[in-house]
């Protein structure tokens, strides 16, 4: 590419209308997030990050499941978090449904009151509806 074509282009992208972060056009829409959206995202809270895979304890600081999941409904809100208990590398697992506002975060962990591994073995397990 010649210098004239390059700087025809960084010209044209300098003056281009600002306002959406890595925006694509679908039909008429405009899909993506702006600017000052993507700024919220980044100073945003990772579900991934901070919950997923993190171990829950009891208030005696004995380990007793890990978060698999996070469930959302449809009005968006988080009520329920998905627990894991016993098992070794997926074998003899058993997922739990517990409300999300029985657990407590307290120094940086993830703490259930009054759970017990046997607590946990002892609910319904878990199963995820068939999707559709």
């Amino acid at each position: 590419m010649r210098w004239i074509e390059l700087l025809t282009l960084l010209c044209i992208v300098a003056l281009a209308p600002a306002g959406y972060a890595s925006a694509q056009v679908a039909g008429t829409a405009t899909v993506g997030v702006t600017v000052e959206e993507e700024k919220l995202v980044a100073l945003g809270w990772s579900a991934k990050q901070r919950m997923l895979g993190k171990p829950v304890y009891n208030e005696r600081n004995e380990k007793v499941g890990v978060i698999d999941d996070i469930i959302v409904t449809p009005d968006q809100a988080v009520s329920y978090v998905i627990v894991g208990a016993g098992g070794f590398v997926g074998l003899g697992r058993h997922d739990v449904a517990i409300p999300a506002s029985h657990l407590q975060a307290q120094d940086g962990k993830f703490v259930l009151p009054g759970a017990t591994k046997d607590v946990i073995k002892s609910l319904p397990k878990f199963q995820y509806a068939k999707a559709k």
